[in-house]
């Protein structure tokens, strides 16, 4: 649900619940069934396409449940079908982010209707839980493991509440090894990338008016025991029989905590693993952060550069001193053979024209890898939404995926927004500047990336993003 994660058990401070939830549970005359749903999105763009990333919560979810219960998983995106009848299944949980909301709500009536414990979970779900509250039985806020034993309970017990949501979150330390199998045991498993999905740390302190992150994981930073993740890690290692598996984390600030992202790294030196993770751009500047990364395997960074203009900048409280890291962090990864994904946005009130000859000259000059960019989205439930909701053209959630057009900027008009977007996109994957930003660089998956991306934006009109 983002429904996001599970403990062995449960904390030490929780083992009397768990042993008492399995009391519960072996008093029933047979084990309740579950059926766990990833909807596939709607959207137009390059969302679900080609090969997807495992669902880690959804999957840290089966885990947890499959304690208790038989448990069923089901990923639209890889081609698994939903059922019409849900008679074989007594719990129907679907976890939902904005843009998948509508097919989440339209399985959650079905299942409603015929009678079933229906959860809904994920970031829509808690951002907006009175909305998702009409189509379920039940709204999951945030992740699961903090309300696990609470939810558990009512359960076996018929006893359910329309709201579960933690008075306070648990911490990460004892947070135990996802079940995989629910997913690689699946008939469509070979549509997921190589990429394991991992996760070290939750929640943001920083708490950004756009972001979902501090109402989901929580402002506090919280994070695991660092030879739990680098078990993890080994036990992937063990079960593709070789050292050179490929992991992601998906921590949104990994480098939050510098010393504990450090060590984790030397640890990680030591296995000959790969991995690529988001990191803010505060601790790029710093030589040894890069070099420490480079070293213990790391391929790929994600940076959200979001802009080249200083006004955006100082507008998103990033300061406009940011733009004098921007090249120096670059360079810094990329003497340490360490590729980037570069995230640009568009569409802020303070966007010109110049907003995107500026974003071409830095890519270019930079060589960034993979250069992804989107427009500005005001997310449902966050405070920068409120304060654009009046000037947000519609409500449907399908496109709310970060491509498409939400409002019209105060210095340049829709037109010439989506018009220089597009542009902006196919001069950056000409074949010629493919060359020119990949030249010398490893022939792998980013080379690839670039030539999909290639052939999707000649396609692309400004009827793409409405």
């Amino acid at each position: 649900m983002e429904f996001n994660g599970m403990f062995e058990n449960g904390a030490p401070s929780t083992n009397g619940a768990a042993i008492s939830l399995e009391r519960l549970a072996s008093k029933q005359k047979t084990r309740k069934k579950w059926l766990l749903v990833q909807p596939k999105s709607s959207t137009s763009m390059m969302v679900d396409s080609g090969s997807v990333s495992m669902p880690l919560n959804l999957i840290m979810v089966a885990t947890l449940a499959g304690k208790l219960f038989d448990v069923t998983f089901l990923d639209e995106r890889t081609g698994d079908q939903v059922p019409e009848d849900f008679s074989g299944y007594d719990v129907v949980g679907i976890t939902s982010r904005s843009l998948n909301a509508t097919k989440a709500y339209a399985i959650a009536d079905r299942a409603k209707e015929q009678g079933k414990i229906v959860l809904l979970g994920g970031v829509h779900p808690t951002m907006l839980n009175d909305e998702a509250r009409a189509h379920c039985t039940s709204v999951v806020y945030g992740e699961i493991e903090s309300v696990w034993t609470e939810l558990a309970s009512d359960i076996l017990q018929g006893t359910m509440k329309p709201l579960y949501k933690a008075s306070e979150l648990k911490p990460m330390t004892s947070m135990a090894r996802p079940d995989f199998s629910y997913a690689l045991d699946s008939p469509n498993a070979k549509k997921y990338s190589t990429r394991i999905p991992i996760l070290a740390t939750k929640g943001c302190p920083v708490g950004c008016s756009f972001c979902t992150t501090p109402t989901v994981y929580g402002k506090s930073y919280r994070y695991r025991e660092m030879e739990l993740v680098l078990d993890e890690m080994r036990y992937h290692q063990e079960r593709l029989g070789r050292k050179q598996a490929i992991f992601s984390f998906m921590d949104d600030n990994i480098s939050f905590r510098p010393h504990y992202f450090t060590e984790l790294l030397e640890g990680m030196a030591k296995l000959g693993v790969r991995w690529n993770a988001n990191i803010s751009m505060n601790f790029l500047h710093k030589p040894e952060v890069a070099e420490i990364a480079g070293r213990s395997g790391c391929d790929l960074m994600s940076i959200g550069f979001e802009s080249l203009n200083p006004d955006v900048l100082k507008s998103m409280n990033k300061g406009s001193n940011r733009l004098h890291n921007y090249q120096t962090a670059v360079g810094n990864l990329h003497k340490n053979g360490i590729a980037i994904q570069g995230y640009f946005m568009f569409g802020f009130d303070d966007d010109t024209e110049k907003s995107f000859q500026a974003t071409y000259d830095f890519i270019m000059q930079n060589r960034i890898e993979f250069p992804v960019f989107s427009l500005v989205t005001p997310f449902p439930g966050t405070p920068f939404f409120e304060e654009m909701k009046p000037r947000v053209r519609h409500f449907d959630w399908d496109k709310y995926d970060t491509y498409h057009y939400m409002y019209e900027p105060k210095k340049i008009s829709g037109e010439k927004l989506l018009g220089n977007f597009i542009k902006l996109q196919r001069e950056v994957y000409k074949g010629r500047a493919i060359m020119q930003r990949m030249q010398g660089k490893p022939l792998n998956w980013v080379w690839m990336a670039n030539f999909a991306m290639n052939r999707f934006t000649r396609k692309l009109t400004p009827e793409s993003y409405l």
